[in-house]
């Protein structure tokens, strides 16, 4: 199966494409995930919530060895033989399965290392979802390197939104956290059900050694990244829940969960189509600092304000969307929302390394950030979950200056022009940030907290178009005109 690589004008109408689709498939699924997650917050208490967040912490540690790396291997390869899918396909079922079992079997000692007996019931349960990953994996790699994120935003949308409803209901049945579990488990197979339907590859009997050789000495070094990359996600959860407890964990995990919705939705849409674009450009510096330059550019301009918006409105947010008995998280969400904003930034470094052929490079730079994100989250859980949540952003930053380092070394990226892709986002947050934290000396206790919010962030978001508008005019055409290539049947010329 070889694959025809589009030239320049056909390039950058599939991005375009590609980018309007990403972005209602990340925009529409994480939106109805998290209306499904914010009406869970209300009919299931927070032990449940960190009950089931630690049975997914070691579901989501197996889920690194399922797919092997493969998925990153076939977007990434200029060569793709139908040998190639058949052997992805065929290995990762296999793989499915066998850590279905292992992890089926290992629940009970799950359960006795965090003295929690219901992670005797939940983690097989939710083991079928290796399974099911195994079943979908390789058609999702074949669609995302066609950059053919249409047909995956419908299948995204369609899986959250049956998932979701099938959550709630249960919930509302007073199920409690088998409404969590039943919501993953729905949503998973649903997922499947509709990627079979839209793709029209299907598998051929035969498994080759030599191709599976070909995408696993690149996809050992993703599976090295996907470790460490666990480690550095959820060595705060594990820390929490053994040492603070599950309903701890569940306040933890409220605030987890809104830095990683957003993260998804500011930057997901543009890091979704990056790596298939910056590996389809390997071989063209100068056309790839471009891309990145404007990818960094475009994400700071949305992800720096809304960051610092949460930071400014968290209170009030919080109390609206979850309600009060989750008043412990806002602090939490408060701090980890500056890590957002580094997150969201360095989301296209990952994209950019493994599209010039350096996953180790990668590899390197994720060891150094899980080492110390165990040391740092292991010296500050005595200090409960908002001193976990500094220890998390205190690193992250110490670190930058060496990914940085990395970007610039591997694609030549000039540091002058990358810092300078941020100072009309932090000038119009500025702006922002003193609108705000004038009505809320104004409006203090003036109004309804639903009322008081709408209007921060009304006035707050206005600030900042209009003071972003006067040093960027250009902006909005931009974002127009890729819109309307995104729709278009034909690249516009």
């Amino acid at each position: 199966m070889n694959i025809k690589l589009p030239n320049s004008n056909e390039l950058g109408h599939m991005v375009a494409k590609g980018m309007v689709w990403s972005g209602a498939q990340i925009f529409g699924g994480k939106l109805v995930s998290f209306i499904v997650f914010a009406l869970l917050s209300r009919l299931v208490k927070p032990e449940a919530f960190g009950v089931v967040a630690l049975a997914t912490l070691f579901i989501s540690f197996a889920q690194i060895f399922l797919d092997q790396g493969f998925g990153d291997a076939i977007v990434q390869r200029a060569d793709l033989e139908q040998e190639h899918l058949d052997t992805a396909f065929w290995a990762n079922v296999l793989a499915g399965g066998l850590i279905t079992l292992i992890t089926f079997v290992s629940a009970p000692l799950i359960a006795n290392l965090f003295r929690e007996p219901s992670l005797v019931l939940i983690i097989p349960w939710l083991s079928l979802s290796f399974f099911l990953a195994g079943l979908s994996s390789t058609q999702q790699a074949i669609l995302r390197r066609q950059l053919a994120f249409k047909e995956l935003a419908g299948r995204s949308l369609i899986a959250a939104f049956v998932g979701g409803v099938a959550g709630v209901v249960l919930a509302l049945l007073g199920f409690g956290v088998w409404s969590l579990v039943a919501l993953d488990l729905v949503t998973g197979l649903v997922g499947v059900v509709v990627l079979w339907n839209i793709s029209i590859w299907r598998p051929k009997f035969r498994f080759s050694p030599q191709h599976f050789k070909h995408l696993f000495s690149f996809g050992l070094n993703i599976i090295g990244i996907n470790f460490l990359n666990f480690l550095n996600r959820h060595a705060d959860d594990l820390l929490i829940g053994y040492y603070l407890g599950t309903t701890m964990l569940g306040y933890y995990t409220i605030a987890y969960r809104i830095l990683t919705t957003m993260t998804d939705l500011l930057t997901t849409v543009t890091n979704a189509v990056a790596l298939p674009t910056f590996s389809r450009l390997q071989h063209d510096f100068d056309r790839i600092r471009s891309a990145f330059y404007l990818a960094v550019h475009f994400t700071g301009l949305i992800s720096i304000p809304a960051f610092l918006g949460v930071v400014l409105v968290a209170p009030e947010l919080i109390y609206t969307i979850f309600g009060p008995q989750w008043t412990l998280s806002i602090s939490v969400i408060q701090i980890l929302a500056f890590i957002g904003i580094l997150h969201s930034i360095f989301y296209f470094h990952n994209s950019l390394v493994i599209s010039v052929g350096k996953p180790s490079w990668r590899l390197g730079i994720t060891l150094l950030n899980a080492v110390s994100n165990v040391i740092a989250f292991a010296f500050a859980v005595r200090w409960g979950i908002a001193a976990v949540a500094a220890a998390y952003v205190i690193r992250g930053y110490a670190l930058s200056p060496i990914e940085i380092w990395m970007v610039r070394k591997l694609a030549q990226i000039d540091i002058k022009t990358y810092f300078a892709q941020f100072v009309k986002p932090v000038l119009g947050s500025l702006a922002m940030t003193i609108v705000i934290l004038g009505l809320r000396l104004l409006l203090d206790n003036t109004l309804d907290l639903q009322l008081r919010l709408g209007v921060y962030v009304f006035a707050g978001g206005a600030a900042y178009l209009l003071v972003v508008y006067f040093l960027e005019p250009s902006f909005w055409p931009q974002i127009i005109r890729l819109v309307q290539s995104g729709f278009a049947t034909k690249p516009v010329e």
